[in-house]
């Protein structure tokens, strides 16, 4: 990437990004590997303390000179302010979760619908510490943010589910569109946390986007070989978005018993759910999602933070039963490799148009 110059699809080598992956999959090892291998290595700001993002932001840059970016997730002005019937289904919800904590030891929190993931303080961290590419899911930031980070010499990105978001976002000012099909692992980027999000295949809702805008897209979502990501390049994607192929990575931050899940092909697919944060999200179906999909209410971030105890401790005992294993449809072809190879091999004799 030339000095001073912002970031463009066609200055990578290889047309790969890493998804940004938040919860700790997602770490600087990995976003320097992606980036080290010709791609666009991502950090995930959800949930991290903004001295925590900083810290990594400075970690890459001392692992690798080429661009790499930061992840945000947009807060919702309606979600700080919930209604009645929210209010009284987040309190249901938490009465249903009562047996899981006692059986896990754990102990339901208080919820704060204001909670905003420090979004003020993460947006001035990278715009001040010129992050190459800045991008957005949960919502679409208002149009002053866009300008501002341009303005510093960041390229933005917004994800997008369907095309009145897509449309929505070029007009916003955002550079790129990452478009997300509904294979994808982890949360759907709806920008609205009680929406439905559609179910048109990637390649068809590429293709819809493509048609109804003109800026280089990333497709994304249940990409698993080298013949999906060939597709989908073919079909007018400037790059594809891969994140569940790099759980397995010795690189990514993904928990032992997330990795076991992963590897042990016992779950019966993934299915999508709100039973962990409130969004629509897709992983494997484990006995959590199967036991509350059904009851969980779309309150975000209000469900994320009562379950979080829960899958903490999970974790903490190794329990894949009660842990979130956000994974995409091609789950079954995540591998232990190390990222690059992983990055190579998915677009092996391609580079970045």
């Amino acid at each position: 990437m030339s000095t001073g110059a912002r970031f463009r699809p066609s200055d990578l080598r290889l047309p790969v990004v890493g998804a940004p992956m938040a919860g700790g999959p997602s770490t600087p090892a990995l976003a320097a590997a992606v980036t080290g291998a010709g791609g666009l290595g991502f950090l995930a700001a959800g949930y991290r303390p903004v001295d925590g993002l900083a810290a990594d932001v400075e970690e890459v840059r001392g692992r690798t000179d080429g661009p790499f970016g930061v992840n945000l997730f947009v807060p919702d002005p309606a979600a700080a302010a919930p209604g009645a019937d929210l209010r009284r289904a987040v309190e249901d919800y938490r009465s249903a979760l009562a047996p899981e904590a006692e059986r896990l030891g754990a102990e339901l929190p208080a919820v704060d619908p204001t909670d905003d993931d420090a979004w003020a303080d993460k947006l001035e961290l990278v715009e001040r510490l010129r992050v190459p590419v800045v991008s957005f899911t949960f919502g679409l930031p208002p149009q002053e943010v866009l300008s501002r980070l341009a303005a510093a010499g960041c390229t933005t990105a917004v994800t997008v589910a369907s095309v009145p978001e897509a449309v929505a976002s070029v007009r916003a000012g955002a550079d790129l569109l990452v478009v997300q099909g509904p294979e994808a692992g982890g949360h759907r980027g709806t920008h609205r946390v009680d929406a439905v999000p559609g179910e048109d295949p990637l390649p068809v809702l590429l293709a819809a986007v493509r048609a109804a805008v003109d800026v280089p897209l990333v497709a994304a979502g249940g990409i698993a070989s080298a013949q999906d990501a060939a597709a989908l390049l073919d079909a007018g994607a400037a790059a594809v978005q891969v994140g569940t192929l790099l759980l397995r990575t010795p690189e990514a931050g993904t928990s032992a018993p997330y990795r076991e899940a992963l590897a042990s092909g016992r779950y019966p697919g993934t299915a999508v759910t709100r039973a962990f944060s409130g969004r629509c999200a897709r992983g494997l179906r484990n006995g959590f999602l199967e036991r509350y999909t059904h009851m969980a209410p779309p309150a975000y971030p209000q469900v994320n933070q009562l379950t979080k105890p829960l899958r903490a401790a999970a974790a903490r005992a190794g329990d894949p039963e009660a842990i979130a294993l956000w994974a995409g449809t091609g789950s079954a072809a995540a591998r232990e490799a190390p990222a690059a190879e992983v990055v190579r091999e998915l677009v092996a004799g391609r580079s970045a148009r």
